[in-house]
């Protein structure tokens, strides 16, 4: 329990520091005497609490106390604050006692002592090296844990120097058992304890949170080869399972070197150490740090948690999608690692133990090291050199262009370009295939002597064998970009320099990883210095820069030192005040920022409604404009990692940023973890107007340097394609780059349009007002509840007034300049102007309900939708303070109307109180409606005076349209679930501006210009920000140190700071893509390889193997045919009845030929494209024969069950005589056809015209029955079906009777003939949950019963996913004739039952599994 409460405290939030602790007394005052004695000054006391009952006074008020002391407001705060200072003491004790501190480095150490435990009683406020504004509780116990830690480490080496085993342990020439490397090592942490006082005024140690999540991470990445962490739980968790893996397979490895080895034999035991170390480590590679995912998924299988939706609660139905999709993809993932990770180590441990590492070296090690060499340049080096806008800063335009290149406006998402293919491929091949290979040729070769006595002993050498095989294999697996360089200077350093020193291949690659990682690093800070301090385009932004800069030129040397150093601790190197001084930070984690700060958008679910109401919260162009960069953010998720993978963001590594660039979104992306197929990344949004600054910053990286024709002085232009010699100059001298110009991500245009100039003249208001007018009526009409209104006696009596034909309202709010129906002669709008006007659109909008309702002059709808309608005037001219006459007084009440703030103010309006439905359902739909129909007025003024366009246009614009309030949380989920079309009326109160716009957000492919920033200049300015204003307090809003600096984009990146060190709009939480989600990627490397996937592929290959050999086995058919998944196919006892894609024949249930059909439980015949050797011109045939003779396609459909799929298999008709599929010819064979269906088939063709659709079909007569060539063209296969299944004798035609119907009532006889065929959800998106409650019932339902348990409102807990196995009982086809069978939309609809339940899923959501017998 202690720990959870250190851990709360370690964590917690002290924005509300100052709050006063409910346990402290006010204060007491003490009077002495009733008279003179009041009179004197009263005496302030603070009432201190030692028990529960027992206090004592202390002569301070409470500021003067809290001036002196810290306030501790927990009892574990005491409790540590009092060990801490114990051992402090203890400790310095110690060490004074043992002598390490004499003269006057004695009183020093007391000096340091003292202010370690004074910190514990009041801390320094802000300190150098607290990442927050205000009081940081966590940064008073700094001092005294370092104390300690380093008093810790003093006498530990001590200890070690005097006490030295004789074994000694020596690396590269190095023996670290030396006693003078131990006592080196203690007079070290001596001095930097004496120096404690100028390291933490300097800043240079974090927070002890900071300091315990980075030392995890490093030790992670550099010991373990692990990947960054996203918090201090990370950390810690990632540390623990690295060390869980180590000390598994070190018992294998251990027992393996105990085994006998020779030249030719490598023991089974180490060929299992290796198979498993590749598994362990691929598996390790492919999780993610953050184990919060994990957890969830876990709880909710175990503990599965039942959600209780209030209906009342208008944010029952906000769901954030992303968890949930996490969760699958985590799941996902561990079932395709349970599969993969087998099978990886049983081929590894194949391989190992065919002693192919022994026998074929040393060519083997050779070969391999140059396929690595090869490979790792071409996928590394050259393609994204040649993919670059500007390929090694010579050519002006990319060597290898995407299709979307040369595009104007982008319409499609991103193609994918062969280059892009060979980029996957090869780097599958490197990271799965050739570093394996040669991580375990190092171990089969160094392992031996790594365990040998000559080495390391046979404990420590399988410690390093199996901490080095794993750094490599894990490295390797999540971030192999720059393992080619590593492995080919190692290979030549060791092998061809210096060989001497080499401690085996193993162990030198181990150590020149940690190596190259930390020259890469000073790489970056060297790169940056010299860019940002280059003398030709420093920009001084304050006088101080310009004092800085001469007096920083003589001390360059340190600078170096200093950026060695930064490299080495990975600390970021900060310009000091923006100047061209640099300081050395304190340690700082991959992620950088300590707090987890994210952006709370202001909407209606976190504010008061009292506010929403007078104040508007929330209404500043950055808060609302946040939401897109949030749906930037959900796109990065889906698609970001498959983007990386395909090479389209270039060479990427842990720490990364990426600048996104487009016409109004600057965002700032930073890559944080990069594992095997996972990126967790944080994205940072800019302001759309930025300041002057940032714009001129954003024109540097948006601006082209192709024209640039400069030649030092003169301009005598450049070669084509190439850039001129300045152009290319000032590209290298900048802490950025163009990676691409045109990355495609999905996200919504912007448009805005002044809703003041929309409305600015009476006739647009009246236009308005009109619409308003008309989406009240529409919306009231096609309500489900229009009956229960109408029968609703409050409402009745509320509305009795109304009811009068001669009743007119005089409200003064009703204007003759907005309302069309005014009545000039009665001064207000009477119930006979409204008929005269609006009518005609009342009747239409009955005549499209599926129970038409009285619409009389005098009827009870006409007098509702007149209450209605004078109700949501007098709303709106309330809201405009009966002002409607003044444009922005009316804007105001639009827009308050608009959010939902209806204020009925009039008497008359009060029955509107009996059905608080009509405002939420009818009323405020109509205004937002009103709004579109008003814009679309501007396109085609006319169009909508007709009734029939105008209704359809609004059921248009209810499906792809989303009406809302940016304020109303549906306004976020809308947006974030990807609606085609938004859109909203804003109003913008900012820097004393009061504006309307009306927002249009359509969604559409963007196109961002993707620029790389040196990563070490985007941590030195972030660190230098946190500095100048934590600690030094600059509250300059226009300090030197933002101003522009397009070489390094200085502006850009501190403006992108956590608030309020920088003013970004958006700050996502950090979000891990999964590179499962990018589809053209899965159709690369396919999907993942789980169990379920698998039984998937194999049914899926069995159906195929048995519709090629049922082809091949009948006469006239082809396999390739078959394969195509062209034609119908009948199962059991069923005929084939072809179709086409334009129509479809319906089933039913007939006696005989000739009469009416009815509507049945089987499922219709599924539409297709022409396939392979049939052409569209024999469909059309098809068609026409179809329509031309209806009992003949009825007594097809009726005598057989057809159901087709792609994966269905091939299923033969009920004469055997052919199968029932298309030739390659569109044709089937007459050969041994019965004499009584060849004389009707010839009856049948005297009938029919000789050609249709451009086709000729056979001549008139009786074919031969000895010619083997005759065959029937595809315009009579529904005939020749019907007369094979007459001929047959099925069951299903004799023993139907006449104008019988399938329903689930009476058709269990005919259920019996049936073959169910069973389907398994795969795409649990495509899943109608409500269609089944539906007020448009857009199906057609077999049975009542079954349509109310088909949808969410009948499953209640339970819910499909995906997997769940069901049989079809029913099936809807795109414009199937038959209405019980006709689907709503242009793709087929199963109704498919699992179990008990009914689930309504589009066809493309299941996969068919065949017939269940």
């Amino acid at each position: 329990m202690n720990l959870i409460r250190l851990n709360r405290l370690l964590t917690i939030d002290t924005d509300l520091l100052e709050q006063q602790d409910i346990d402290l007394s006010p204060d007491l005052a003490a009077t002495y005497g009733p008279t003179e004695e009041a009179a004197q000054k009263v005496k302030h006391y603070y009432r201190f609490w030692i028990l529960p009952q027992l206090w004592i006074g202390i002569n301070f008020d409470r500021l003067t106390l809290l001036a002196l002391f810290d306030r501790n407001r927990e009892i574990l705060e005491n409790v540590l604050a009092v060990i801490l200072a114990i051992l402090v003491a203890f400790l310095g004790s110690i060490l004074l006692i043992q002598g390490f501190f004499r003269d006057i480095w004695v009183f020093q150490f007391c000096l340091v002592i003292a202010s370690c435990q004074y910190s514990l009683l009041k801390s320094v406020q802000p300190d150098s090296s607290s990442p927050r504004h205000g009081h940081n509780r966590i940064i008073a116990y700094s001092r005294p844990v370092y104390f300690c830690i380093c008093c810790g480490l003093i006498w530990l080496l001590d200890y070690g120097s005097r006490n030295l085993t004789a074994t000694k342990f020596k690396l590269y020439g190095i023996t670290f058992t030396n006693p003078l490397v131990f006592i080196s090592a203690r007079d070290l942490v001596i001095v930097f304890t004496l120096c404690f006082p100028i390291v933490f005024f300097i800043g240079l140690l974090p927070q002890v949170n900071t300091f315990v999540m980075y030392l995890c991470e490093q030790l992670d990445i550099h010991i373990f080869g692990g990947n960054a962490t996203t918090s201090l739980l990370a950390a810690l968790y990632s540390f623990i399972c690295s060390i869980v893996a180590v000390a598994l397979l070190y018992g294998l490895c251990y027992g393996a070197l105990k085994d006998s080895w020779d030249g030719q034999h490598i023991p089974v035991l180490f060929s299992i150490f290796c198979g498993l170390l590749v598994a362990v480590s691929y598996h390790l590679s492919r999780q993610s740090s953050d184990p919060s995912v994990l957890f969830s998924l876990v709880q909710s299988k175990i503990f599965p948690k039942t959600e209780e939706k209030n209906p009342e609660d208008p944010l029952s139905e906000v769901k954030d999608p992303l968890p949930e999709k996490l969760r699958n993809s985590v799941s996902e993932r561990l079932q395709s690692d349970l599969v993969v990770c087998i099978v990886i180590g049983v081929l590894y441990f194949a391989i190992h133990v065919s002693t192919v590492f022994t026998v074929l070296q040393p060519a083997l090690k050779y070969v391999l090291y140059t396929l690595v060499g090869f490979v790792g340049f071409v996928t590394h080096y050259v393609l994204p050199q040649v993919r670059k806008q500007l390929p090694w800063h010579c050519f002006s335009h990319p060597l290898l262009k995407t299709l979307e290149y040369n595009q104007y406006e982008v319409r499609n998402a991103a193609t994918m370009m062969w280059f892009e293919k060979l980029h996957v491929w090869l780097l599958f091949v490197e990271k799965n295939i050739i570093y394996p290979l040669i991580v375990l040729n190092e171990l089969s070769s160094s392992a031996e002597t790594i365990a040998s006595p000559k080495k390391l002993n046979t404990e420590l050498g399988a410690l390093m064998i199996t901490v080095a095989g794993l750094k490599l294999l894990r490295s390797s697996f999540s971030s192999p970009t720059y393992q080619y360089v590593t492995v080919i200077f190692t290979v030549l350093f060791f092998k061809f320099d210096y060989e001497a020193f080499s401690e085996t291949m193993l162990l030198d690659l181990f150590f020149m990883s940690i190596l190259f990682n930390k020259l890469w690093e000073l790489l970056y800070k060297l790169q940056f210095v010299y860019t940002y301090i280059a003398p030709w385009q420093i920009t001084w932004g304050s006088a101080f820069h310009a004092f800085a800069q001469p007096f920083a030129v003589p001390h360059s040397a340190m600078l170096f030192i200093q950026a060695a150093v930064s490299a080495f601790f990975s600390t970021p190197l900060n310009p000091f005040l923006g100047s061209a001084i640099f300081i050395t930070s304190y340690v700082r984690p991959v992620k950088f920022w300590e707090r987890d700060y994210n952006t709370k958008r202001v909407d209606h679910s976190n504010t008061r409604l009292a506010s929403q109401l007078d104040r508007n919260p929330g209404s500043d162009d950055n808060n609302l404009n946040s939401i897109f960069y949030e749906h930037l953010t959900r796109s990065l998720q889906h698609s970001l990692c498959g983007d990386l993978l395909l090479g389209r963001w270039g060479n990427y590594s842990t720490g990364d940023c990426f600048i996104l660039a487009s016409d109004y979104l600057n965002a700032l992306v930073h890559l944080i973890e990069i594992g095997n197929g996972l990126v967790t990344f944080q994205l940072r949004g800019l302001e759309f107007r930025g300041t002057y600054c940032q714009q001129r910053e954003v024109e540097a990286i948006t601006e082209g340097v192709e024209e640039d024709e400069g030649f030092c002085c003169c301009e005598p232009g450049h070669i084509p394609h190439m850039l001129s010699f300045n152009a290319a100059f000032s590209q290298r001298w900048l802490a950025w780059e163009v990676i691409v110009t045109k990355y495609i991500l999905e996200g919504y245009s912007i448009t805005d349009n002044s809703a003041a100039s929309m409305l600015q003249v009476f006739d647009l208001r009246k236009v308005l007002t009109t619409y308003y007018v008309k989406g009240i009526i529409y919306y009231v009409t096609t309500s489900s509840k229009l009956e229960e209104w109408l029968a609703n006696e409050t409402m009745q009596e509320g509305l009795r007034l109304c009811a009068d034909r001669n009743y007119v309202d005089v409200d003064p709010t009703f204007n003759p300049n907005i309302d069309e129906d005014y009545d000039h002669r009665l001064a207000g709008i009477s119930r006979e102007s409204f008929c005269v006007i609006y009518l005609n659109w009342i009747e239409y909008c009955s005549s499209r309900r599926a129970k038409p309702v009285d619409v009389d002059k005098d009827s009870s709808l006409v007098t509702l939708c007149y209450g209605l309608c004078v109700l949501g005037r007098r709303a709106l001219g309330t809201a405009s303070h009966h002002m409607s006459s003044n444009l922005e007084s009316f804007l105001y009440g639009l827009h308050a109307l608009f959010k939902g703030d209806f204020r009925i103010s009039s008497i008359r309006d009060e029955w509107i109180f009996a059905d608080m439905e009509l405002l939420r359902k009818v009323v405020v739909p109509g205004i937002r409606m009103s709004i579109k129909l008003h814009q679309d007025h501007f396109t085609s003024p006319d169009e909508y005076d007709d009734p029939t366009v105008l209704y359809e246009a609004i059921v248009s614009h209810e499906k792809n349209l989303v009406i809302a309030h940016e304020g109303d949380p549906a306004w976020r989920s809308a947006v974030l679930a990807n609606s085609p079309s938004l859109l909203a009326l804003r109003h913008v109160m900012d820097d004393g501006t009061n504006e309307y716009k009306i927002i249009m957000l359509n969604r559409r492919y963007l196109s961002f210009r993707v620029i790389k920033v040196n990563k070490e200049c985007v941590r030195g300015l972030w660190a230098g920000q946190q500095q100048e204003l934590v600690f030094l307090r600059n509250r300059n809003p226009e300090r030197g140190s933002i101003q522009n600096a397009k070489q390094a984009l200085r502006n850009m990146i501190n403006s992108s700071c956590d608030q309020p060190i920088g003013y970004p709009i958006f700050v996502s939480p950090l979000t891990t893509s999964y590179s499962d989600s990018h589809e053209q990627l899965k159709d690369i490397l396919g999907g993942p390889i789980s169990l379920g996937n698998i039984r998937n592929f194999i049914v899926s290959t069995w159906h195929r193997l048995r519709k090629g050999c049922g082809a091949g086995c009948n006469s006239g058919g082809n396999i390739e045919d078959s394969d195509t998944g062209g034609g119908t196919s009948c199962t059991g006892n069923n005929a084939t009845t072809a179709n086409n894609p334009h129509s479809n024949v319906t089933q039913g249930s007939i006696g005989n030929p000739g009469q009416g059909s009815g509507t049945g439980l089987h499922p219709p015949v599924t539409s297709y494209p022409p396939t392979l050797g049939t052409s569209h011109s024999s469909h059309s045939v098809q068609s026409g024969l179809v329509r031309q003779s209806p009992a003949r396609a009825s007594v097809a459909s009726q005598s057989s069950y057809c159901y087709s799929s792609r994966h269905s298999s091939l299923r033969m008709s009920t004469t055997g005589f052919v199968p029932c599929r298309r030739s390659s010819t569109s044709q089937i064979s007459l050969r041994n056809l019965p004499s009584s269906i060849q004389s009707r088939l010839s009856m049948v063709n005297q009938m029919e015209p000789s050609g249709q659709s451009g086709l000729a079909c056979v001549q008139h007569g009786l074919p031969s029955s000895s010619s083997s060539s005759q065959s029937i063209p595809a315009c009579k296969h529904h005939t020749l079906v019907g007369f094979l299944a007459t001929e047959g004798g099925q069951s299903s035609a004799t023993d139907a009777q006449p104008g019988n119907t399938l329903s689930p009532a009476n058709n269990s006889h005919s259920r019996k003939a049936e073959v169910i065929y069973r389907v398994q959800i795969v795409d649990p998106s495509q899943i109608l949950e409500g269609i089944n409650l539906s007020k448009r019932k857009e199906l057609q339902w077999p049975d009542e019963g079954i349509r109310l348990k088909a949808g969410r409102n009948s499953w209640k807990d339970w819910s499909p996913q995906e997997g769940m196995e069901g049989h079809v009982i029913h099936r809807w086809v795109p414009c199937s004739r038959d209405p019980g069978t006709r689907s709503h939309i242009d793709k087929a609809v199963l109704l498919v039952q699992i179990d008990d339940k009914y689930v309504t899923v589009i066809e493309t959501g299941v996969l068919e599994l065949g017939a269940e017998v």
